[in-house]
């Protein structure tokens, strides 16, 4: 029996401030910005569970869930709700097993455009194709594949706090993909590894794994901390200031901090820090 039809007789509970909670990265409207993290809730909300993912979402931007840990067909994760005690909350995805994964792995490595973007760590975009080509499903393909629990004393499942978790797990497929594969019982690694095994390195540059090596080693940086406030003369490489029209490239380029909790976007927070020390580099070098 659900609680759903007695709640009209129970007022709404109201969430315990959570101090330090892991912020959603998106502030309004629509949560996830890639095909992949989008396809995780629309699979979530096609098992019917939708109206209680949106009683998640207010959680999920709010800071309630403190942590998150996501392991090879698991997650756990601690939510504050109205009591002091966070809730434990526990997500068991159903792996793929032995031989779907061998299927899978070798149609990949049959595809050099697939192996190439995996070997160098992304995900290519119609990777799902290739899971359906082997009848192979990349996400869950039916509610009782996803188990989850709450010690929370709300009987519906999943309760806001599970669906403050799917929410954020979807976040976190936005920044690394590979996570999604995790959860279906594949590490980043071990694919690496699988790929190679299978000669799909022998049609793919290496070079796309490692990065090239410099071509001149450059003097190591002076041992003794106390000669780090005196100044003196900057490394070989390092005597000429070039500037960029993208203030903070390299902060761009990592994208959405991973479970950031932060009440500003990491690149809003640390932006003012990197104008600020370009300009004293302008004025150091003049």
């Amino acid at each position: 029996m659900s609680r759903d039809r007695y709640r009209g007789y129970y007022p709404p509970s109201k969430p315990r401030e959570a101090k330090g909670g892991i912020k959603a990265q998106s502030r309004r409207g629509g949560f996830a910005a890639n095909w992949w993290a989008k396809r995780w809730l629309a699979v979530l909300e096609n098992f019917n569970i939708g109206a209680r993912l949106a009683r998640g979402r207010a959680y999920a931007r709010q800071g309630q869930v403190l942590d998150i840990q996501i392991r090879e067909g698991q997650v756990q994760a601690k939510v504050q709700g109205s009591r002091s005690t966070p809730y434990k909350v526990s997500i068991s995805v159903k792996t793929l097993d032995v031989a779907q994964w061998d299927k899978v792995l070798s149609a990949l490595s049959e595809r050099a455009a697939y192996a190439a973007g995996l070997l160098a760590g992304e995900m290519p975009q119609d990777i799902e194709d290739v899971f359906a080509a082997t009848k192979v499903p990349l996400f869950p393909q039916k509610a009782k594949d996803l188990v989850t629990d709450c010690s929370c004393p709300d009987w519906s499942n999943p309760c806001k706090h599970v669906a403050a978790v799917y929410y954020l797990i979807g976040e976190e497929f936005d920044r690394d993909p590979f996570l999604l594969l995790l959860l279906r019982g594949m590490t980043k690694e071990r694919l690496v590894s699988e790929l190679q095994k299978r000669g799909a390195a022998d049609t793919v540059s290496i070079e796309v794994m490692e990065p090239a090596a410099p071509e001149s080693e450059s003097e190591p940086l002076q041992v003794d901390a106390s000669l780090f406030w005196h100044g003196g003369p900057l490394p070989g490489g390092m005597d000429t200031l070039h500037e960029t029209d993208a203030p903070a490239a390299l902060l761009r380029r990592l994208g959405p901090f991973p479970l950031w909790r932060g009440e500003q976007q990491v690149l809003d927070a640390l932006l003012p820090v990197y104008l600020e020390a370009t300009e004293r580099a302008k004025r150091l070098m003049s």
